[in-house]
């Protein structure tokens, strides 16, 4: 939840800019709702390593912890720290260069719960970062969302309260780790649907990410035409960028000044004729080297039984010719 305007955040605490995920965090929190939470409204709660540089928290690995809370009554939990405490000092033999930078649940929001935990995890470590991981997306977009403990002090000078401030994440992997979820993915992929059902479907994720993507762009340009927001320079940079990288398609009426745009117009459209008919001349020649097969395959079983059958025939023709002298 982040400060509404009438709060300033405590300056003595160094507020990280940005959280790294890496995949291996993500499949070790899937792996472990599905062995202990799946199909309850449990969640599961992990502890977070890597490395915390104060601007910059690079989170590699993770385990999960045994954790217990009432669903009527928030404020009653219990979390082992006990087991948490041993992991950690044989973590540290494994990998000493990972060590205790937060924790994480699997949500899919905050609970208030959530700050009794992050105190607690402060004996362990000074500013423990929360990290939120939706095992179960309901859309497409980031998994993850992150945030960090800060005390608010109120303009009015109230009593000051802590609360948690949302910090940008993002998910990267390294290249081991990128062949390992490729190989992952390709292994556990549903056997039912075929290859195409399942590019169909990616593409369609794909263009729904998309979509939802260009949705926030057009209402950020939209708050700042109508004063909402201030007007960031290197985000419009960087849009005008995305923009000049797009195609210059016309469809209306050529005219002198629309000589460019119509050639640009008439390359798109040669270019994709030429894909498609690739594609359907591909399609032509697939469906004629199985009509090639399937006749292959019917004349070599027809061959197979006629020397099936040629041996009986010669049998009778034997027994015929038998009879006839024995007559």
């Amino acid at each position: 939840m982040p400060p509404s305007p009438s709060v300033i955040s405590e300056g003595t605490t160094v507020v990280p800019q940005h959280v790294i995920v890496h995949p291996l965090v993500l499949l070790s929190a899937v792996d472990s709702y599905i062995r202990s939470a799946q199909g309850s409204k449990r969640r599961v709660v992990g502890i977070l390593l890597g490395q915390n540089n104060g601007t910059v928290v690079n989170v590699a690995n993770s385990y999960a912890i045994p954790f217990e809370e009432d669903e009527k009554n928030s404020s009653v939990w219990f979390l082992d720290h006990n087991f948490m405490e041993s992991m950690n000092e044989m973590f540290k033999k494994i990998n000493a260069s990972e060590k205790l930078i937060g924790w994480y649940h699997t949500g899919p929001q905050l609970r208030p719960s959530d700050l009794e935990i992050n105190n607690l995890l402060k004996k362990y470590i000074p500013n423990p970062v929360l990290v939120i991981i939706d095992v179960m997306p309901k859309s497409v977009g980031l998994p993850t969302n992150a945030y960090f403990a800060i005390d608010e002090i109120k303009e009015d000078g109230s009593k000051s309260s802590r609360t948690f401030v949302h910090l940008p994440s993002s998910i990267e992997a390294e290249e081991a780790e990128e062949i390992g979820v490729e190989h992952l993915l390709r292994d556990t992929r549903d056997v039912s649907v075929g290859t195409l059902a399942t590019r169909v479907t990616q593409q369609a994720q794909s263009l729904q990410g998309l979509g939802q993507r260009l949705t926030e762009i057009a209402d950020y340009l939209r708050k700042v035409v109508n004063g909402q927001l201030p007007i960031n320079h290197a985000i419009l940079a960087e849009l005008q960028s995305v923009f000049n990288l797009l195609p210059n398609v016309f469809s209306g009426p050529v005219s002198s000044e629309q000589v460019l745009q119509s050639e640009a117009q008439r390359a798109f459209n040669i270019n994709s004729n030429d894909q498609l008919m690739s594609i359907y001349i591909s399609s032509i020649v697939r469906a004629v080297i199985a009509l090639h097969d399937l006749l292959d395959s019917l004349a070599a079983s027809k061959t197979v039984e006629q020397q099936e059958i040629k041996p009986l025939l010669q049998q009778e023709e034997s027994a015929a010719a038998n009879a006839e002298q024995k007559s």
